[in-house]
């Protein structure tokens, strides 16, 4: 067993190899300076179960490749990031295409009482899991099965977080249009 006293002392003429591999594994420089420093986290974490008189350049390569692969594993299981003014602007084009071609709906007329900054607070304030399912499904048209995929979750998950994820939308909307007046409330 290593000891972690002597940890920073027996890695570090490693670091400039480790480097060099991160660096040509990710492409990029930021990406490998994450990847050696996650690398080193994990070596330090689990130094005291390093057997002292291994190869211990081989034990921190084997941590750099694992974490690399892990990292990439995980970035291919998100689903892609986008900046919420292009996902926006899609929403936009895509309700312009659809009333060109049935005319204007109940759904087009809302949107007209509604600011933009309005949309994107409504849609912002949902949870988590609800705002990627919402917008997986109704911004960017995936299917069921596909945001399950996305999200890692059962295709009975994703239904329950769009119903919920919608309704709650719709309740926020709903509040907006009633504190212009445009609805009246309930009368209890």
């Amino acid at each position: 067993m290593a000891d972690r006293a002597t940890f920073v002392e027996d890695t570090e003429p490693f670091m400039g190899s480790l480097y060099s591999t991160a660096v040509r594994l990710t492409g990029n420089r930021t990406d490998a300076e994450d990847l050696v420093q996650e690398t080193y986290l994990r070596a330090y974490r689990s130094y005291d179960s390093f057997t002292a008189g291994t190869n211990l350049r081989a034990w921190l390569f084997r941590i750099l490749n694992n974490t690399h692969i892990n990292r990439y594993r995980a970035r291919t299981r998100r689903p892609e990031e986008a900046e919420l003014d292009d996902i926006e602007d899609l929403y936009l084009y895509r309700r312009l295409q659809d009333t060109s071609r049935y005319g204007r709906s109940a759904e087009d007329q809302l949107m007209e009482v509604f600011s933009e900054a309005e949309v994107v607070a409504a849609v912002e304030g949902l949870p988590e899991a609800y705002r990627m399912a919402v917008l997986l499904a109704d911004v960017e048209g995936f299917s069921y099965k596909e945001i399950a995929e996305i999200l890692d979750i059962p295709v009975g998950t994703v239904m329950s977080r769009l119903h919920r994820g919608r309704k709650a939308l719709q309740k926020e909307l709903y509040e907006f249009a009633e504190a212009r007046g445009l609805v009246s409330a309930p009368a209890e």
